[in-house]
């Protein structure tokens, strides 16, 4: 039973918390600190204060932490899916329209729109890791990472994944 509150008071809060985390974390505190009494404020505080912190999402911290701390690693585990689940249900069911009319023209006109301002961002964020890149490691190292990632993938037609993967350790070992 204690699985089934978890998920509710983290998947309640993802459904009426629009605008992301910081807004969600009121309703966070409404349900562990006074609905189910896991918390007192203050701890709910700390929690807070801990999981701003960190990097990454607020909500989905505070949700892996208290979820662990109420039913341990399954709790954690269903606190943050509770987190990501009404995303993930929305993100599916306006994908499978989006398929289910991918033949409109007004989709086509849509999704053509959208492709050069993704390339536009992507490319920007392209240039940001390499001017780090250049400043951190050096015009040497970086020209190397560019000239063997560019031959693994456009000559030798390894998979991007194996790329990046490749990259991360060497990252760990030279970064």
């Amino acid at each position: 039973m204690i699985y089934v509150e978890i998920f509710i008071a983290f998947f309640i809060p993802g459904i009426i918390g629009y605008g992301g985390g910081p807004s969600s974390i009121p309703l966070i505190e409404h349900e562990v600190v006074h609905r189910y009494e896991w918390m007192t404020v203050d701890q709910f505080a700390e929690v807070l204060a801990l999981g701003n912190a960190l990097p990454g999402p607020i909500a989905t911290k505070m949700a892996g932490y208290i979820g662990y701390e109420v039913g341990g690693v399954l709790g954690a585990t269903v606190g943050v899916f509770a987190t990501v689940a009404p995303s993930l249900i929305l993100m599916i069911i306006l994908l499978s329209i989006l398929m289910k009319f991918r033949d409109s023209p007004k989709v086509k006109a849509m999704s053509n729109l959208v492709r050069p301002t993704i390339a536009v961002l992507l490319g920007a964020l392209a240039f940001r890791f390499f001017q780090t890149s250049y400043i951190e490691s050096g015009w040497i190292q970086t020209a190397a990472i560019v000239g063997i990632t560019f031959l693994l993938l456009e000559k030798f037609k390894v998979h991007p994944a194996l790329v990046i993967a490749g990259a991360l350790v060497y990252g760990a070992f030279f970064g």
